[in-house]
């Protein structure tokens, strides 16, 4: 008598497999049937984990909003010059991206179609705007450059660290994340801290 081989996938594992797939063939272009043939089980055994791809997707993005959130209640986002809180944050942020690589490449790639989607967008633009709000701060104290728009300058950074996702790959070329975050703060603050 043999027995049937034990489903050994736990929800974290699954949640590896779905963010792999959704970040290969998109989340639209994603099914339930890819789903598990990506992790070799059942479409039954998925839904014995979560009710569906969409909660898959809502794990996964809460996995990256949580972990740029949390930067934010670190005591050194929340104590000290603005400028050096801002430092602190962008650094923290490479370091979130990079370790949470697939996670936050998701995130990235989220365009409103459904409503985990656009409260991940919602949740986004508020991180943003926190972030925003201390580089404001940095210029309101004159540490950071004022001829060059906050909006815009926000933006930029962003543009840079979330651009990671495109070519960033643990060991790449040697390049661990300390020495990538040390050169995105040493690009951004070279060009934004106020010569004195």
């Amino acid at each position: 008598m043999t027995t049937a081989k034990r489903d050994t996938y736990t929800p974290e594992t699954l949640l590896s497999v779905a963010v792999q797939v959704f970040n290969d063939r998109g989340y639209d272009g994603t099914s339930m049937e890819h789903l598990s043939k990506a992790a070799g089980i059942s479409k039954s055994s998925i839904y014995h984990h979560v009710a569906g791809k969409e909660e898959l997707l809502r794990r996964a993005v809460s996995r990256a909003l949580d972990g740029l959130f949390e930067i934010l209640d670190e005591e050194h986002a929340c104590v000290g010059r603005a400028v050096e809180r801002l430092e602190y944050v962008v650094r923290r942020m490479v370091e979130v991206l990079t370790s949470e690589l697939p996670y936050v490449t998701l995130l990235l790639r989220v365009r409103g179609n459904t409503a985990t989607e656009r409260w991940a967008l919602e949740r986004r633009r508020d991180f943003d705007h926190r972030v925003a709000e201390l580089l404001k701060a940095a210029a309101a104290d004159g540490d950071v450059r004022g001829d060059v728009e906050v909006r815009l300058a926000t933006r930029l950074v962003f543009g840079m660290i979330n651009s990671l996702v495109e070519w960033y790959r643990p060991d790449a070329r040697g390049m661990g994340a300390r020495e990538v975050a040390d050169a995105v703060v040493v690009l951004v603050f070279g060009g934004l801290r106020q010569e004195s």
